[in-house]
């Protein structure tokens, strides 16, 4: 499952509309280039093979006033909505996904209701307790690593990504039932976006800010 394209459903969907720069200044403001794969040739390859797989609508806007060319805004179809929920909700659940495609469901969690997320969120630490279990009934962590030789250091990391894992799932559930945030259907959410043409004040610093790319330039394949 690819982390960018939750990403990127998610950041457009904030929006309602927007072009490739809001959606890579959005990811740059969240530090996402940092822990994930959202890079700039990512997001607009992401961009335009999710338009043409149907969950994105793209539509052509006018010429900036300096001359450039037709910037392409993109939203969600009702196949995005699908797909994007879909993405999210097996994002926070599994009790194993990559680190940026957890990342990217914790960044997005409160578009669910308050009773869906904290449900989701236990069903991943259920599922890390019954890995563990399955784990710990030919590997004993009190043995220690060495019970196995070296081979055993393996074990002991995913016994104790297991722990530290539910350990902070639990954590995060406890301050979201404590009435953390605001969910789905609450009020006003937080706003984690930029508006379109404010300067993003965490934007990296090491490689100049290449423009959006034209019309039919692609980044790498990573949203198929």
């Amino acid at each position: 499952m690819s982390a960018i394209r939750l990403l990127v459903l998610g950041a457009v969907r904030q929006h309602g509309r927007a072009h490739g720069y809001q959606v890579r200044n959005d990811l740059e403001f969240w530090g996402a280039h940092e822990w994930s794969n959202a890079k700039p040739g990512s997001i607009y390859h992401a961009l335009k093979q999710m338009d043409k797989q149907g969950l994105l609508r793209a539509h052509d806007i006018a010429p900036s006033t300096a001359g450039g060319p037709p910037r392409t805004e993109y939203e969600l179809t009702p196949a995005g909505e699908e797909e994007y929920f879909r993405l999210l909700r097996a994002a926070l659940a599994q009790r194993d996904p990559k680190t940026d495609l957890l990342s990217a469901g914790i960044g997005f969690i409160v578009d669910l209701p308050r009773d869906e997320a904290v449900a989701l969120l236990k069903e991943r630490v259920r599922a890390l307790a019954e890995w563990r279990t399955t784990v710990t009934s030919y590997y004993t962590p009190e043995g220690g690593p060495g019970q196995l030789g070296h081979i055993g250091e393996i074990m002991h990391m995913w016994v104790h990504a297991a722990d530290s894992g539910a350990e902070w799932t639990r954590g995060l559930i406890e301050r979201i039932e404590g009435g953390a945030y605001v969910f789905a259907g609450e009020g006003e959410p937080f706003v984690g976006v930029l508006a379109d043409g404010q300067e993003n004040p965490y934007a990296p610093r090491d490689a100049a800010r290449a423009p959006e790319p034209a019309d039919g330039e692609n980044g790498p394949d990573d949203a198929d």
